[in-house]
């Protein structure tokens, strides 16, 4: 398995991959699959800013996805990154999701950034859930029933890690 930057030649995967978790799962309220060009839209946008937008691929097959976006517009949070983590149905607990969110960490960490947030949807997604304790996230809260999908309330569930120190000391990049 190869981790590296997703390109435009990504977005019919990318949007399967994804668009199977908005139909069958809570990791995302979306409710309806994007197509393949919003899908590179919403990668463009995050590659133009710099950010990691990362494919885990094996055999030509891109596996599953990983990036960081900003985690508000407000400049104040220009240290934080807000992480999305997408993996194939078929390939789920085979280390995929661990290898490419692991090196969009890695990434983060090099920009000199402080603080990773992850917002996962549903609090009984266990395996998001594990992904993120196992690379060093803690829980931080739990909004209880904040969306409805598929016919029930569903939870999200807030976990954060610091990067270069966290909150030690003031930061000497310029942020995102």
């Amino acid at each position: 398995m190869i981790i590296r930057p997703a390109t435009a030649a990504d977005a019919e995967a990318l949007a399967a991959i994804y668009g199977h978790h908005v139909l069958h799962g809570f990791g995302t309220f979306e409710e309806a699959p994007p197509p393949a060009a919003e899908m590179e839209r919403r990668r463009q946008t995050i590659a133009d800013r710099g950010l990691p937008y990362l494919v885990a691929e094996h055999d030509g097959r891109v596996l599953g996805f990983a990036y960081a976006g900003p985690f508000r517009p407000r400049a104040a949070y220009r240290f934080t990154v807000e992480d999305s983590v997408y993996i194939a149905p078929d390939a789920v607990g085979k280390g995929v999701g661990r290898a490419v969110l692991s090196a969009v960490l890695e990434a983060c960490g090099r920009m000199g950034l402080r603080q990773v947030v992850a917002v996962i949807g549903d609090s009984g997604n266990a395996a998001s859930i594990g992904l993120h304790r196992a690379l060093g996230f803690e829980q931080t809260g739990v909004g209880r029933s904040l969306g409805f999908k598929h016919g029930r309330w569903v939870d999200i569930v807030h976990m954060q890690k610091p990067l270069n120190g966290g909150d030690a000391s003031a930061p000497d990049s310029p942020g995102i």
